[in-house]
């Protein structure tokens, strides 16, 4: 047997990517603290905690408008099951954090989704989890965005279209049934 055959065999590691963006990054360097450069580790039975006080938070915002510590992110194993996760918890009393339009108060934790966006005041993180086999620890790898990652859009109504495209909120707008008219009355 050779050293290859004999090596053990190596695990995937669960990566949590995160997409910083702030419409001041450039002025403020709020992000300044982050190590954008490479993955790092995090034990598995660390808490992952972002905010400004660089003695509590292991990922530090340099900013006054930032909560002590805004929010954390805790890896987990879902029950019954061999899958990891990772479970997000607003620590602001001052600021509420969405995510995915999902509005957490202090305190309120959900499962952060594999692919999301978190907000806070004006930032914007797009977190992404790419899923590994590691149970001991976790990596994170963060990105600086260049451009607003969550653009104001209006979408187009999600109700069907009935094949005649004429939509039922159509009708339900008006006070009475569609009647017909000449185009000279109008």
């Amino acid at each position: 047997m050779t050293s290859f055959e004999e090596a053990e065999t190596q695990e995937t590691v669960t990566c949590l990517h995160l997409t910083f963006y702030h419409p001041g990054q450039d002025e403020l360097m709020m992000f300044r603290c982050l190590n954008f450069c490479k993955r790092e580790q995090v034990r598995a039975d660390d808490v992952a905690k972002f905010g400004r006080d660089s003695s509590i938070c292991r990922y530090n915002l340099v900013d006054s408008r930032v909560s002590r510590v805004q929010f954390s992110l805790q890896f987990y194993r879902k029950l019954h099951t061999l899958e990891y996760g990772f479970e997000i918890k607003n620590l602001s009393k001052k600021t509420k954090l969405t995510v995915n339009q999902t509005e957490l108060g202090y305190l309120n934790k959900i499962d952060l989704p594999w692919k999301c966006i978190i907000c806070f005041g004006d930032y914007q993180i797009l977190a992404e989890i790419q899923e590994g086999e590691a149970t001991d620890y976790f990596e994170t790898h963060l990105y600086l965005a260049e451009g607003p990652i969550l653009q104001e859009k209006c979408l187009p109504s999600l109700q069907p279209v009935p094949e005649n495209g004429i939509s039922p909120s159509f009708f339900l707008s008006q006070e009475k049934s569609p009647t017909e008219m000449d185009e000279n009355d109008l």
